[in-house]
């Protein structure tokens, strides 16, 4: 699963990342995002053929639900069903996008306690998570709620000994086919990333209250060299 992630990364450094062309929207920088709080995520516009970075929710609202009150936010999608389900395959079929992120953490469990983890690009590059978006009519008054979901897939070798799931992570040679640009199949990328793309060190526990959100939330427990931390390959 993935439910917390870092996106401190300026928008216009994000925009010139990804290569979009619409105007830049302003976002501040939050080292602790959680589920029902907007995020920066990348979408193909089919009209004009260029990328678009845009701020959507996150906690995709399948476009069926009726009732505003109980209307489900899935956080997370998994690869393994996500073309399948009522919920993500009309998405997954013609409403794929980037979710870009400095990183995102993960909690180890060890007996009754739990560790958090942030996992980042071992280049420094920005992670681009695969995922879903879907846009909602509230029926009572029409009111549209753009979210998105990311999608999840086993974990590889980095990182199955902290958790079993990771999310999708794509490399830039895919953005094209996953965001429906160049025709291919984006079946073929639901894959966990080469066991060599991540990088994860031990993080404080404060960053399993939502109430704090710093870049301190990042620093590493420990000693970076033997922790795996930030600058470490």
């Amino acid at each position: 699963m993935c439910g917390r992630f870092a996106q401190s990364i300026a928008p216009t450094d994000l925009a010139r990342a990804f290569g979009t062309r619409n105007a830049v929207p302003n976002f501040a920088p939050t080292w602790n995002l959680p589920p029902s709080q907007s995020a920066p995520v990348v979408r193909h516009n089919p009209k004009s053929g260029e990328r678009h970075l845009d701020l959507l929710r996150w906690g995709l609202i399948p476009h069926f639900e009726r009732d505003p009150a109980h209307a489900r936010m899935l956080n997370n999608a998994r690869a393994e069903t996500v073309a399948k389900l009522p919920s993500f395959r009309g998405a997954f079929a013609a409403r794929r996008c980037i979710v870009p992120a400095e990183a995102f953490y993960e909690w180890k469990r060890d007996g009754k306690l739990k560790q958090p983890f942030a996992i980042a690009r071992a280049d420094g590059a920005p992670l681009a998570f695969g995922g879903l978006w879907e846009s909602w009519t509230d029926p009572a008054n029409g009111d549209i709620t753009r979210s998105f979901a990311i999608v999840t897939t086993d974990a590889n070798a980095t990182m199955a000994p902290i958790h079993d799931r990771m999310p999708l992570v794509l490399e830039a040679a895919d953005w094209a086919v996953w965001l429906g640009e160049q025709e291919g199949d984006p079946k073929a990328l639901l894959r966990p990333a080469a066991d060599t793309v991540l990088r994860t060190w031990p993080v404080s526990t404060d960053v399993n209250s939502v109430w704090n959100n710093g870049a301190e939330l990042l620093q590493p427990m420990h000693d970076e060299a033997s922790e795996g931390g930030p600058n470490s390959a």
